[in-house]
């Protein structure tokens, strides 16, 4: 019975199409950090210029992307935040969906930024405050690590004071607290965890001297504001947030919805300078955002669109993909002129099917002993599909 299955560990030959490996996913799922894009001048240039302003003028600027599902939104979120990542004066977080409220965006922008990142800002805030109490000048975070763990800066003496002027910088006491005290071995993770939004005990609290839970929709704002005040004490140029999926939103309650909103409105009015919110939405969800809650519309500085590809965007789409495994010069000519024209129209463009649709064409052409696609291929695959699909 087992062997009616097929399952096989043996690999495909690839080479009579001139490859070593079949380049494309099956499920086509962006990469954190994309090797290549393709397409979109008008979504890329307006992205650009939007972030280009907070960084050129320091004011807070926001926008969003629209387009159909698997036209290419979460690939240019992520592909975007790779370039800002490249930069050291900027912090960049992003969060794949907006959950149920502002404390999930929160937390998924905290846990993107990861612990040893915050962590070494707090050792970053200490070595700008060294000198409060006569310590040499420090100007890095490892000098500072350095520092601490030689004996040369006691934490005991540099803490107090850096806990004072950091509490008077955020307006934040318990942010201020729960930062230092990421500095402690023993109480580090009970600070990750407060400042992540993730939820501590009041004993665990007690130990750090934190008074209040950082557990809703208004002490995320909070903390966040707190945060971009301290960074932008640091010198930081700006704080990037790409949130995808925005129009799981629509999926809460109507009043969790609009109470959701109102803390990202909310957020952006505390947040004037420095500030780049980059959401990724449904285009009929944002048309409903747009009707319904204008005070957070109005906010939003520009809507792009994530269209289809053009015939020839497709082309550089495949053809980027082929290039790394292809042994001949110009790996695109697996696919005849009449093929790509074919398959460009029944995915309509969509950079999602395209990409599965080619990754099960190249696998159809080899089990069919074919040396290129064509378009009688493509019709062929299609039909079976279909077949398939009527049993």
């Amino acid at each position: 019975m087992d062997d009616d299955f097929g399952i096989s560990d043996a690999p495909r030959d690839y080479t009579p199409l001139g490859l070593t490996e079949n380049p494309f996913p099956y499920s086509p799922v962006p990469a954190d950090e994309p090797e290549f894009y393709c397409g979109q001048s008008a979504a890329t240039t307006a992205i650009g210029e939007t972030i280009s302003a907070v960084l050129n003028t320091g004011k807070s600027k926001h926008m969003v992307l629209t387009g159909r599902y698997g036209n290419g939104k979460s690939h240019t979120l992520k592909y975007t935040r790779s370039l800002l990542t490249e930069r050291d004066d900027v912090l960049v977080g992003y969060v794949p969906q907006p959950g149920g409220g502002f404390l999930d965006i929160y937390h998924e922008f905290l846990y993107d930024l990861g612990f040893d990142r915050l962590r070494n800002m707090a050792h970053e805030y200490l070595a700008n405050v060294a000198e409060l109490v006569g310590a040499e000048p420090v100007k890095t975070p490892e000098q500072m690590r350095s520092h601490i763990d030689s004996g040369e800066v006691l934490l005991s003496e540099v803490v107090p004071p850096a806990i004072d002027r950091l509490s008077q910088l955020t307006r934040y006491p318990d942010f201020a607290r729960a930062l230092v005290h990421l500095l402690y071995d023993d109480t580090k993770l009970y600070a990750w965890q407060w400042l992540s939004g993730e939820g501590i005990r009041y004993e665990q609290r007690k130990q750090m001297e934190v008074h209040s839970a950082l557990d809703d929709d208004t002490t995320a704002v909070r903390a966040f504001t707190a945060l971009q005040r301290l960074l932008a004490a640091l010198g930081y140029s700006g704080v990037f947030v790409f949130i995808d999926e925005f129009e799981g939103v629509a999926r809460q309650k109507p009043k969790d919805m609009q109470h959701t909103l109102n803390s990202i409105r909310h957020l952006m009015d505390q947040n004037p300078t420095g500030l780049c919110l980059l959401f990724a939405c449904a285009p009929e969800v944002w048309q409903q955002i747009m009707a319904e809650y204008h005070a957070f519309g109005e906010r939003i500085g520009e809507e792009v669109v994530i269209a289809p590809l053009t015939e020839e965007d497709m082309q550089q789409l495949l053809d980027a993909y082929l290039h790394r495994p292809a042994t001949r010069e110009r790996p695109l000519e697996i696919f005849e002129s009449a093929a790509l024209r074919l398959l460009h129209q029944r995915s309509q463009g969509n950079a999602r099917q395209v990409i599965s649709t080619a990754a099960r064409l190249l696998d159809y052409a080899i089990d069919a002993g074919r040396s290129h696609i064509d378009a009688d291929t493509i019709e062929r695959y299609y039909e079976e599909i279909m077949n398939k699909r009527s049993i």
